[in-house]
């Protein structure tokens, strides 16, 4: 069978690193990414995986849960203490303690296995059209929203609570930016995982509210005490608007 050789070597390519010690799902993901213009390394242990994530430029990580030795989550929560590199976790299927464990320490998306590489290949792209989404232009750098007491940077992807730095992962910003754009309005489950995740919601998929769970608590409650975003039953989310906000 002929095999589709792999792209140049194009610095311009996205980077993708692998750490799963599966070495035939590695080997698969590789031939099934690279001729769509992917860059690809593999590793097949945590401890590599780990240093190879610190010390290089990847793109994005893909990072398996079941490591031997050093386990996926400690190799994201170590990655997470130093760099925000998107982060998509492949998970056993069924599993919902360990996608759910991995988004609230900073995963931005998970994958359960066994799946197809088209929807691999799928949340990659979406994660990456999200965080190159704000570097287009020059302009938008120059440009923040603020809501309260928050300030918001779609070009530096930044994000300030009264003047201090908001470390959120790369899902995080983009939730806080569909919030922080509709304030006061109430957003459906499923339009929120469409907007920020770029797919729908399946049966039991939690990762929306995992994401709000982390934003409450990266950014606090309202000066006034109140839950900055709330949950209306049967409805979806909303970013309060304090009274001072709303009578402007």
């Amino acid at each position: 069978m002929h095999k589709k050789s792999p792209p140049a070597d194009d610095s311009a390519s996205p980077r993708v690193l692998i750490i799963d010690d599966d070495v035939e799902l590695c080997e698969l993901i590789t031939e099934f990414l690279q001729p769509e213009g992917f860059r690809v390394d593999a590793v097949h242990g945590g401890t590599l995986g780990l240093e190879r994530a610190l010390a290089e430029n990847y793109s994005l990580l893909i990072l398996d849960v079941m490591l031997p030795g050093t386990r996926g989550f400690e190799v994201l929560q170590k990655i997470r203490a130093k760099s925000r590199v998107p982060i998509i976790m492949l998970t056993a299927r069924g599993d919902e303690v360990d996608r759910i464990l991995g988004l609230e320490i900073g995963a931005d998306d998970y994958l359960p296995k066994p799946f197809n590489p088209r929807e691999l290949a799928a949340r990659i792209q979406a994660v990456l059209r999200r965080t190159s989404a704000g570097s287009v232009s020059e302009d938008a750098a120059s440009q923040s929203l603020y809501v309260g007491d928050v300030e918001f940077n779609s070009g530096s992807r930044s994000v300030r609570r009264n003047s201090r730095a908001v470390e959120l992962t790369a899902a995080e910003f983009d939730l806080l930016g569909v919030f922080l754009r509709s304030p006061g309005k109430v957003l459906q489950r499923d339009e929120l995982a469409r907007e920020v995740l770029g797919r729908d919601l399946s049966a039991f998929d939690r990762s929306i509210d995992v994401h709000v769970s982390n934003l409450r608590r990266k950014l606090g409650p309202l000066p006034t005490g109140q839950e900055r975003i709330k949950a209306v039953r049967g409805a979806g989310y909303l970013y309060l608007l304090s009274e001072k906000q709303k009578g402007k």
